[in-house]
């Protein structure tokens, strides 16, 4: 018996919990141990030597680890591709965010604002600053700690425009989404698996890696609201 240990994000991790299920149908030889939580934490826990076979991250995360040698080069598989999408509470006025100025007034008419700490908070942090009007949002805006879904904060109320992974906003109860940014502004993140450098099962985590990019996972990724990278 052969058991993976696994780190990821938390954008991922529905998506992955049926992956996994799905390897283990075809393999039930390999257990699979998977641990989701912010991915700033998994990062620096990668870093910090915790022992995992496989580390699934934003591309860009995946990179930086492989620079620091914190997971093997040439290990990494392009997972999934996947856009940020726009919310509000359910029964609230939907906005219209069908072009870029009308995203743009929907952001500066919006009471309170929510994002990620996440790749996409990053992205959209630096789309507020292209369009100059960061100073004018900043006391409106509700950042969500590691772990935290957006959503969440949506449905409780407490955002009014909420900014994550559709992938993340897909279930949650109290929220109505309202599309994805328009795409002269879309948020793109690629997901990313790699092999961890203190893996000790490299081989079993390259198998595992490749089917998981295979046709075979293409279905699960879309009903996920991803695409296959």
């Amino acid at each position: 018996m052969t058991t993976l240990r696994l780190i990821s994000s938390m954008a991922t991790k529905p998506l992955l919990a049926d992956l996994v299920a799905l390897y283990k149908a075809q393999d039930p030889d390999v257990q699979i141990q998977l641990e989701s939580v912010g991915g700033v934490d998994a990062a620096k826990r990668v870093q910090a030597g915790e022992a995992f076979d496989g580390v699934v991250l934003a591309s860009d995360a995946i990179d930086k680890l492989t620079a620091s040698g914190h997971v093997l080069a040439g290990s990494r598989a392009d997972l999934v591709r996947s856009g940020v999408a726009v919310a509000v509470p359910a029964g609230q006025p939907v906005p219209d965010i069908s072009s870029e100025a009308a995203l743009k007034a929907a952001i500066l008419a919006a009471p309170t604002l929510g994002y990620s700490t996440g790749p996409s908070g990053v992205q959209l942090a630096k789309q507020f600053e292209a369009w100059g009007i960061a100073e004018t949002i900043a006391p409106r805006i509700v950042q969500a700690k590691p772990g935290v879904p957006v959503g969440s904060l949506v449905a409780l109320g407490e955002v009014s425009l909420g900014f994550q992974q559709l992938s993340e906003m897909l279930g949650v109860q109290g929220i109505t989404i309202v599309g994805g940014m328009p795409p002269a502004v879309e948020i793109i993140t690629t997901f990313s698996g790699s092999v961890a450098s203190t893996s000790t099962q490299q081989d079993a985590m390259r198998a595992l890696l490749a089917f998981w990019q295979s046709p075979a996972c293409d279905a699960l990724k879309r009903q996920h609201g991803m695409a296959p990278a």
